[in-house]
């Protein structure tokens, strides 16, 4: 019988106290905060906001002093403290919202209490209107500021504890008519909550509306600047791919250049001409998969415009006259200088130099209508200078369906054999790019391969 007469805590009563404990301490952790939290300055009012409120919190000390001492019946020394109380917090409300609330309607409330002490005392049985103007517009003005920088939650929170409160010191505590006066009270704040909450959620949608943006850029630019990076690599790797060619003819050749060779020295060459192949077949495979990651991006011009086409020979300076004229077919003037002695360049470097002829005329066709161009070379006893310069276009530029990135591929190239690159305006709305490539790349440059050797010619 005694265990059958023993009652059992099922836990069903504990659910709806947790639930309390745990909206009373969401309720503390979000208005029992000192933490701060600025205003910051508007976009283009600057610190204009700030002044405003200034002269609003000023406007309500004054108001707030003059009712509680004339109409409410309060001395100065009552009067004259809750009416700064009052200003202050709306001042406080710029830096700290959550505690200049707590301020505001403490000063309401003891307003409140002091207005109904005079009140009884001179032999009213009732008050009808328990805050003062002046604290309603400074309490309003603490929620606006509260509402625009704390989550609609904490915003909720404070509106329903400043009803509350209307509604038992106004309806509750021998308010007259709490219809006429607490309920304005109370819509008056909802309003500016409302108002308040709807402003944060603008300027947070525009805040994460160009964060978004920003990342949408730079992602662009990254995959920009990786398809410029695959295009070079598909470049380069055929121009590797020939020098691995000749490598494995020569070594297939020079035994029978050499009467009565040395099975050592046969053997040597045997296994250079099959490491070639060997790295051939790789270099032709890494291609094959570069290719077909990019269809429709062709190897080196084979057509008017500089079009490309799949599997035709990597450009020279040889073929820059080419360039040039299919440049001046379009319509624009095109000047070529070459100064010093013009002499073979190592494959990389004529590539990246007609590269960068050719993409800086492309700009001046797409952004500089009408413009006379400059090509000028200057062969350096350590390098190769180009230089392209447009001058003033004549009419404004069409709209571009490029990824605008094509001096971020000069740039790649540029560095891929450690040389410098300038692009800036020049006189008059012109444009000038200027590239020094050098004959030999330092073995540290970036994207250099430091162990083929891209100069060419016959060892």
């Amino acid at each position: 019988m005694s265990r059958l007469g023993r009652v059992t805590d099922t836990g069903v009563g504990r659910a709806p106290r947790a639930r309390v404990r745990g909206w009373l301490r969401m309720l503390r952790a979000d208005l029992w905060t000192l933490r701060p939290d600025p205003l910051p300055p508007s976009t283009w009012l600057r610190w204009l906001p700030h002044g405003l409120l200034c002269l609003t919190a000023f406007g309500v000390t004054l108001g707030a002093v003059a009712q509680l001492a004339d109409n409410g019946g309060s001395g100065s020394h009552i009067a004259f403290p809750l009416g700064i109380a009052q200003g202050g917090a709306v001042v406080l409300a710029l830096w700290r919202p959550v505690p200049a609330w707590w301020l505001s309607t403490a000063a309401m409330v003891a307003g409140a209490v002091e207005v109904r002490r005079h009140l009884l005392a001179g032999g009213a049985h009732d008050f009808t209107w328990p805050w003062t103007s002046a604290g309603i517009i400074g309490q309003m003005a603490v929620l606006l500021l509260l509402a625009l920088r704390v989550p609609t939650r904490v915003s909720v929170e404070a509106l329903a504890l400043t009803g509350l409160l209307t509604y038992v010191i106004q309806g509750l505590w021998g308010a007259a008519d709490y219809q006429s006066t607490g309920v304005l009270a109370v819509s008056l704040s909802t309003v500016v909550v409302i108002v308040g909450t709807a402003l944060r959620g603008r300027r947070e949608a525009r805040a994460e509306l160009v964060e978004q943006t920003t990342l949408t850029a730079e992602e662009r630019t990254r995959r920009t600047l990786l398809e410029e990076r695959s295009r070079i690599a598909r470049e380069l790797h055929d121009v590797v791919a020939h020098h691995m060619s000749v490598i494995s003819i020569q070594a297939q050749v020079a035994p029978h250049l050499v009467e009565n060779p040395p099975d050592e020295l046969k053997e040597n060459l045997a296994g250079i001409r099959q490491n070639a192949l060997e790295a051939l077949t790789e270099l032709r495979r890494v291609l094959g998969v570069l290719r077909s990651e990019h269809p429709d991006a062709g190897e080196s011009p084979a057509g008017p415009g500089g079009d490309t086409v799949p599997h035709a020979p990597q450009p020279d300076l040889d073929r820059l006259d080419a360039l040039v004229e299919n440049t001046r077919a379009a319509g624009r003037e095109v000047i070529t200088e070459i100064n010093g002695e013009r002499r073979p360049l190592p494959p990389g470097v004529e590539l990246s130099a007609y590269r960068i002829v050719q993409e800086a005329l492309s700009n001046v066709l797409r952004h500089a209508p009408g413009a006379r161009a400059t090509v000028r070379l200057t062969y350096l006893p350590d390098g190769l200078e180009v230089e392209v310069v447009n001058g003033r276009p004549t009419g404004p530029a069409p709209p571009s369906t490029g990824a605008g990135h094509g001096l971020l591929g000069m740039r790649e190239r540029v560095a891929m054999l450690g040389g410098t690159m300038t692009a800036h305006p020049w006189h008059w709305d012109g444009f000038k790019v200027t590239a020094f490539l050098p004959d030999t790349p330092p073995a540290d440059a970036p994207g250099t391969d430091h162990t083929t050797d891209l100069k060419g010619g016959t060892p």
